[in-house]
Parts: structure tokens; sequence; C-alpha cells
């Protein structure tokens, strides 16, 4: 399966000439969702959840269908009759060739003060790679391939390496990272790579590599 990063949290995977497309947010390429045959959205802070990426690539594939919580269900699901599906923590389903799992129900704390909206996890085939969202979710299930949320308003470096250690990957790329300079990444890099307990990795965006 290749694994193709873009900007911030959005991930391509390709397998058997279909493509999963997760989390194509408003910090992500114009056309990061494009060509899509599925596409998993884990919550909806517009980070992750663009209407309009989501739209152009719905109208680009006649087929193309999505996957996600109801908060962004209900605001999608109108356009595309039948072809927006809402999930939820312990669904299982295929989307375009790829079984996914569905792990995680809400979104980390960000302040108190704060609502936590849902947010849900995705591993795909079977625990070749975890996406999930902004949380900290351990799914009960080994994982080869994490989607580290690596810096966020609601982490910080501890809760991150912690995050490897319990989660226990063979490897760990970068993920939720628009926020973070390239002056602050060798310290993440350092840090994460020498404490978490597995091989850490990050991919430039556009980028890609198998799994």
């Amino acid at each position: 399966m290749k694994l193709t990063k873009k900007s911030h949290a959005c991930v391509r995977l390709e397998k058997d000439g279909r493509t999963l497309v997760l989390d194509p947010g408003g910090f992500s390429e114009e056309d990061a969702a494009l060509g899509a045959d599925a596409i998993l959205v884990t919550h909806e802070h517009p980070d992750h959840f663009d209407e309009l990426r989501l739209r152009a690539a719905m109208e680009n594939n006649p087929a193309a269908e999505i996957w996600t919580p109801k908060s962004v269900a209900e605001r999608i699901s109108a356009a595309f009759p039948g072809r927006v599906h809402t999930v939820g923590h312990g669904d299982t389903f295929t989307a375009a060739g790829f079984d996914v799992q569905v792990h995680g129900e809400l979104h980390a704390v960000i302040h108190p003060d704060i609502p936590r909206v849902t947010n849900v996890g995705f591993l795909v085939e079977g625990g070749k790679v975890f996406h999930p969202g902004d949380a900290l979710t351990v799914p009960d299930h080994p994982v080869e391939t994490l989607m580290l949320p690596v810096m966020a308003p609601w982490n910080k470096i501890s809760e991150v390496i912690d995050y490897v250690r319990e989660v226990r990957p063979r490897r760990a790329y970068d993920i939720h990272d628009a926020l973070l300079t390239d002056l602050a990444r060798p310290i993440y890099d350092r840090q994460i790579g020498e404490l978490g307990g597995a091989e850490h990795r990050r991919l430039t965006p556009g980028d890609s590599t198998r799994v």
C-alpha cells in the first residue's frame, strides 16, 4: 500500500488502483482530495474538514463516497444523497476496497471551557495504518504505522511520546504538523525518536512510502 503525506493532517493511501484520502482539511492542498475513490473525515474542525475540498472531490468522481461522524455528514450529505455515510466507534466497513475500523469518540481536550466535539480514528487494512484525528486514541488492535499528531493546541510533547509508547507501532509518521516550524522540528524528531520506543519518521508533503 502506498502512503502519501499531504500538508497537515491529510494522508492519501493507494492500493490496487484505488485511492483513499483521510482528512483533506483547510490546511491541506486544494487538490488534496481530488481523485479519491473514498474519503474519511475524523471530525468537523476546519483543518480536517473543508467542505469545498470535499465537494470538488465528489463532483470530480461521481462514484466517490465519504465516511465520517454525524456532525460532518449532516453538513454535506444533502448534496450527495446515498454517498455520505455516518460512522462511530466500533463500526467496520469497506471503502474503495480498504477495510476500515472506527475507534474513538471525542476530540482531545483543548481547554475545559471549550466543548469537546465528536472525533473518530480510522484503522485501515487491519492495522496497517491508524489515523487518530485529534485525539490520542489507542485502538484495541496492533498498529503497524501510526499517523502521529505531533503538534497541536491540545497536546504537548510528553503526551505525544507517551502515546507512541502506548500504541507501540512499528513506525510513527508525523501529521498535524502545519503549526510546527522547521526550526523546532529537530527537537521533536530527536525526543520522539529517542523516547517513543518506535521508529519515528517524517515525510515532506508530497512524499510517499510503502506501508
